[in-house]
């Protein structure tokens, strides 16, 4: 019966959101604490959502105060090379624009953080996606695609899962693996290059001159998600945009999201917009340049300490974060200022964070993911045996999308490992088929850096998740079969 529960809490939840029946967060929370009631165990719902507020706490103090430093470090114009580099390969080109995507994505993931990578990637291509109208959920689809394949690195977390889970060493599942993953990710530059082209078609191919004529003030935009005020504001007239000082916050203030995660215009029926096609004014008020290399030294630092795991990532964050305003913004209506840029962003994701700990909390504290995790190792067929490492590759697809990493590697691959093992199939190969899956775990609902994602890109997650599951599945089915043409699992 809890199997049957689990299933269907989970199909009930994507249904409602794909269908936009229910916001993410009123569906992660109303519908986990109704299947509790269903179950019986009614009375310990406060206890579940309790637990599982307990497990993500720590993730959403490293969002909420991850988004206030990199909100920060937009602002002082620490990603404005980034950006003006993109647009000179760019060149107004839709498919390059979306390759352009990918490659940052998987540059950035480099350093092990999802919701790091969304940031940074939203923050340089958001502007340049909504100059020339393309497709935001193309965006989001090939950035969480990418920071999937990415996030096998040994420090991204599900390799080091896998290896703890079985007993590993963690460069003995991931080396071997380079080559496979190496596949996916050209299939991941592959499909954008696809989705580019499909884009350059419907929009055409533009000039920077011809970007700018069409992109001025057609349509409400933002320049940048959560990088605050000092955006000149574009207005609508008989030639075209013409520019004003806005200062201090006004973008962020009076074009924020609707309840469809549209953009508004402000109270006068005119669009905040950015200045010519560079995305980011070059002349807003929150620049810091003799700072610059300050700023990008405690970047790097940042991301450094990250990746040694010298302290907690929270606490990374929360002492980056302060000691970015104090530096950047030393006199105290100016750090109120920039907090307040950002309050939304951080209101959103840390309450989607903990909304999802609602719907873990109950998945897990009801007993359903074990249900669920023991009746799929239970179906699979005696005669497979031997080849438990092509049905742990192909389990991992659909089980790291519904379940936590943290439930499928130390709930279920141990599992498949012990079944492997009794038909000569190695641990490693079990490891390494279990990553085959985060492609698609990325753009999980259980995942919080999708909200990120989602959310800066002002995207619906039913949008993102219609367009991204295909792709990203087929992704991770390249990689399997890539694994098993390399003699790799």
């Amino acid at each position: 019966m809890l199997t049957i529960l689990g299933f269907a809490m989970i199909a009930t939840f994507l249904v409602l959101i794909m269908l936009k029946k229910m916001s993410p967060i009123a569906a992660l929370v109303l519908i986990p604490a109704l299947f509790c009631v269903a179950v019986g165990q009614g009375a310990k719902l406060g206890d579940y959502v309790i637990e599982g507020v307990g497990n993500l706490a720590p993730t959403a103090a490293m969002l909420m105060f991850a988004i206030v430093y990199f909100g920060v470090m937009i602002d002082v114009g620490l990603f404005d090379p980034i950006v003006r580099g993109i647009l000179r390969f760019c060149k107004a080109d839709p498919m390059r624009i979306v390759v352009g995507t990918a490659v940052l994505a998987a540059i950035v993931s480099l350093d092990g953080d999802g919701s790091t990578t969304f940031m940074i990637t939203v923050s340089a291509m958001y502007p340049l996606y909504k100059r020339l109208k393309m497709s935001l959920v193309v965006m989001t689809g090939v950035a969480a695609t990418a920071n999937g394949v990415m996030n096998t690195l040994p420090w991204g977390g599900p390799t080091a899962r896998a290896a703890t889970a079985l007993k590993l060493d963690a460069g003995d599942i991931f080396v071997p693996m380079i080559p496979a993953l190496g596949v996916g990710l050209a299939a991941v530059l592959l499909l954008a290059v696809v989705l580019g082209r499909r884009e350059r078609k419907r929009l055409g191919m533009l000039t920077l001159d011809e970007a700018l004529a069409t992109g001025t003030a057609t349509e409400p935009e933002t320049v940048l998600v959560g990088a605050g005020g000092g955006n000149d504001r574009s207005r609508k007239n008989s030639g075209g945009a013409g520019t004003g000082t806005g200062t201090g916050g006004d973008a962020a203030q009076n074009a924020g999201p609707d309840a469809d995660g549209d953009i508004d215009a402000d109270a006068d029926g005119d669009a905040d917009g950015d200045e010519g096609f560079k995305g980011l004014d070059p002349n807003r008020a929150t620049l810091r340049p003799k700072l610059y290399w300050f700023n990008a030294g405690l970047t790097i630092a940042l991301l450094t300490a990250m990746i040694m795991e010298l302290m907690p990532i929270p606490v990374l964050f929360l002492l980056g974060a302060a000691l970015a305003l104090t530096v950047n913004f030393p006199h105290m209506p100016d750090q109120r200022a920039r907090i307040a840029a950002h309050a939304d962003n951080v209101l959103n994701v840390s309450g989607m964070v903990f909304a999802a700990a609602v719907f873990t909390g109950v998945l897990s504290g009801t007993g359903m993911v074990e249900h669920m995790a023991d009746w799929l190792v239970d179906a699979i067929p005696t005669g497979m045996g031997p080849h438990m490492a092509i049905v742990t590759g192909i389990l991992s697809i659909p089980l790291t999308y519904f379940m936590s990493n943290d439930g499928f590697y130390f709930g279920v691959v141990p599992v498949l490992a012990e079944a492997g093992a009794a038909h000569g199939v190695s641990p490693l190969e079990i490891a390494r088929a279990s990553l085959v899956g985060q492609p698609l775990h990325m753009s999980s609902p259980l995942v919080p850096a999708v909200y990120v994602l989602v959310g800066m890109a002002k995207v619906e997650f039913g949008d993102h998740t219609r367009f991204t599951v295909k792709w990203a599945a087929l992704t991770s089915l390249v990689i399997l079969c890539a694994g098993l043409l390399f003699g790799i699992i």
